[in-house]
């Protein structure tokens, strides 16, 4: 894992003075980043989900309702589902069974994190059909060397706590994991940090790709530079919650209505 965020980063996270207003700049921020997921066409009809833990019933966790559009969803769109997978909070009344299998695991396995991504996005779901990981062969690149997994056993449809499990095994205590045959998941201290974590990782695939198909020899970025660029530069939690603050004001410029 990364080192601890640099001290220069220290005071630049604000903090909330109640459990309620972290509760609230949770669930506005995976509203958001539903719509940034939407609008960067990481949804694919029902497929896909983002999940916050609850700052106070922390064995639970907020999550988009099931068959929903990414690109409609808004703070009181969100459902409250706890460790048995009961929807205790919100109008909605269907949950994806993959979520709850996925994020329920990975949330009782990892008390470190509070939220974790999964979308069926091309370039993600592309790569994963290679049962590869990543390279660092790019500055981007470098913030998951050696920090994302691999789980290899694709079985089919995740229905299962029991596969929930071996996801989380598979992604151990790194901030991501591509799921052979399926797509990317990522996790981290807050949605921000995590929904860039997706992002960029993505667009990681998206590179390694395209540089691939030149079939021209790809340079990779040699081993300590490239954990001292995961570690000091790219890859620590601030890093990934710093870089979505731009992609919010955006988000939340356009689409004023998901804060509500």
């Amino acid at each position: 894992m990364p080192i601890p965020n640099p001290p220069m980063f220290k005071g630049l996270m604000p903090k909330r003075d109640s459990i309620e207003a972290e509760r609230l700049h949770r669930k506005q921020q995976l509203a958001a980043a539903f719509r940034v997921f939407g609008k960067f066409g990481f949804s694919e009809g029902v497929a896909g989900h983002i999940t916050a833990r609850d700052p106070e019933k922390t064995d639970c966790f907020w999550v988009n309702p099931f068959g929903m559009s990414f690109n409609k969803i808004k703070v009181s769109d969100l459902i409250l589902v706890n460790e048995e997978g009961e929807i205790i909070e919100g109008k909605h009344t269907m949950l994806n069974k993959a979520a709850f299998a996925i994020h329920s695991r990975i949330h009782i396995a990892r008390p470190d994190v509070v939220a974790a991504a999964h979308t069926h996005s091309i370039y993600g779901k592309t790569w994963s059909a290679l049962g590869r990981k990543l390279d660092p062969i790019t500055q981007d690149a470098c913030a998951f060397y050696e920090d994302h997994g691999l789980y290899d056993d694709y079985t089919g449809v995740v229905n299962d706590a029991s596969e929930g499990d071996k996801i989380g095994e598979a992604l151990g205590d790194k901030k991501a994991c591509i799921l052979k045959n399926h797509g990317l998941l990522t996790v981290g201290s807050s949605v921000e940090e995590v929904a860039w974590w997706f992002i960029s990782m993505e667009r990681c695939c998206q590179a390694q790709i395209l540089a691939e198909s030149t079939g021209s020899k790809v340079h990779s970025v040699n081993h300590e530079t490239a954990l001292k660029t995961r570690n000091e530069e790219v890859g620590f939690p601030i890093a990934g919650w710093f870089s979505f603050q731009p992609i919010w004001q955006d988000i939340v410029s356009a689409f004023p209505d998901l804060l509500e």
